[in-house]
């Protein structure tokens, strides 16, 4: 079981994610676009590089229909955002048309106007993860990591997980139904150890 759990990807449980995104300080231009950075990749999963190219035109701020284009593999593919990250977009946006006078092409960008280095965003999340007290290194692969097994935790749709992320082979994917199922041995043996003390306790 040891051996098995060391291969499991690193991911954030719920209460990690809050701390996470709790980290940025959106009084900042800076804060905003880091927490929405993040809010993004465990929103949605894009790798650290999809992430950085993300642009208006691929998000359709009516539907909440996000557009990554040539993504790993040279494939587009279609995601979903939340209504509540559609109206932080929404929101974003309008601040960046005020700081800017105009409404930069790239979502995520330095405030002179160039498109995030990815060794930045990597610290930046690193750093974030650091101030919350989380014990995990964490990086913008561990919030795909976390993306992907919330989805499947969710819908237990291991096809629908492999076509969010863009995987073009299927056991690329089948790691996360590891991650459930390593959770559900570890309740069931919780289960049991507390059934067995309450039955020696004479409950």
């Amino acid at each position: 079981m040891a051996s098995r759990r060391k291969r499991l990807p690193v991911t954030l449980s719920a209460e990690e994610q809050t701390l996470l995104l709790a980290q940025p300080n959106p009084r900042y231009p800076t804060g905003e676009r880091n927490r929405l950075l993040v809010r993004m990749m465990l929103d949605t999963g894009v790798r650290l590089a999809e992430a950085a190219a993300l642009r208006w035109p691929h998000v359709d701020l009516a539907t909440g229909k996000l557009m990554v284009i040539a993504g790993k593999g040279a494939k587009d593919r279609s995601l979903w955002i939340s209504a509540e990250l559609l109206a932080r977009l929404q929101a974003w946006r309008e601040r960046q048309l005020n700081a800017c006078g105009h409404t930069p092409e790239h979502i995520f960008f330095t405030l002179d106007g160039r498109t995030l280095l990815h060794r930045y965003i990597q610290a930046m999340v690193q750093r974030y993860s650091q101030r919350a007290g989380i014990a995990k290194r964490v990086s913008p692969h561990v919030l795909r990591h976390t993306f992907a097994t919330d989805l499947y935790r969710q819908s237990h749709n291991i096809r629908l997980v492999q076509k969010a992320l863009g995987h073009a082979d299927l056991s690329t994917t089948m790691i996360y139904t590891h991650v459930y199922d390593e959770e559900i041995a570890q309740a069931m043996q919780a289960l049991r150890a507390s059934s067995d003390d309450s039955l020696h306790d004479g409950s």
